[in-house]
């Protein structure tokens, strides 16, 4: 009777185990879930990392007087940026951009190729707290630091080469995924070319820009 007992003990656990194995194998192949909501801080960038634009200069350049009391008077100038960028998140972004500068002050005309590398803060709230369904306007901060290749005429520079540093503010509305008018704020700073004709001036404007980005 032990033996009989023993036995179909035997059986009963080997059943139990076939059972269990489809139920293994189940959980073994089965894959994790993915849930991609959107709902982290790389939603956009991840879909669209990419971008490239234009901008439309109007600059404003100040006044300057040096110690010996010699002024030259800023004059208004028309010019243009191209910009490329790369989306670290939804909320930063690195851009490059080439300006074309033209500085005017009395007789003394400077045009620049200044290049451009700056870290730029988007506030994009919709995909990390979805407060909104949709967002269309992304307000921005940025920094920039680059240099300038410069010629002049109706004075003498020593350098013609010259670092420069800007700051940013703007208004990025977006209509749709792959297409952004940008409207904004720069001020620039460029550290002296050395002129002859006036002692210390460093080129300094107020740029309020126009443009458009394309998202890729």
């Amino acid at each position: 009777m032990k033996i009989k007992l023993l036995i179909g003990a035997l059986c009963l656990i080997a059943t139990s185990a076939n059972a269990a194995i489809p139920y293994r194998v189940r959980q073994v192949v089965t894959p994790p879930a993915e849930i991609p909501d959107g709902n982290d801080d790389e939603a956009f960038a991840r879909i669209h990392r990419f971008y490239v634009g234009g901008m439309y200069d109007f600059s404003m350049w100040q006044s300057y007087t040096d110690k010996n009391d010699v002024r030259v008077s800023g004059k208004n100038t028309s010019s243009f940026d191209i910009v490329a960028g790369i989306r670290i998140y939804d909320t930063f972004r690195l851009e490059a951009n080439y300006a074309r500068t033209i500085a005017k002050f009395d007789d003394i005309k400077l045009e620049g190729n200044t290049v451009f590398a700056n870290a730029i803060f988007d506030a994009r709230i919709d995909s990390m707290y979805r407060l909104f369904r949709s967002q269309s306007l992304v307000p921005y901060v940025g920094a920039g630091v680059g240099l300038s290749g410069n010629k002049v005429d109706g004075a003498k520079i020593d350098d013609k080469i010259s670092p420069a540093v800007a700051v940013m503010a703007g208004l990025g509305i977006e209509l749709g995924e792959y297409f952004t008018i940008d409207a904004g704020y720069r001020y620039m700073y460029m550290f002296s070319p050395k002129f002859d004709a006036i002692e210390g001036l460093n080129p300094t404007a107020h740029q309020f820009r126009v443009g458009a980005r394309v998202n890729f």
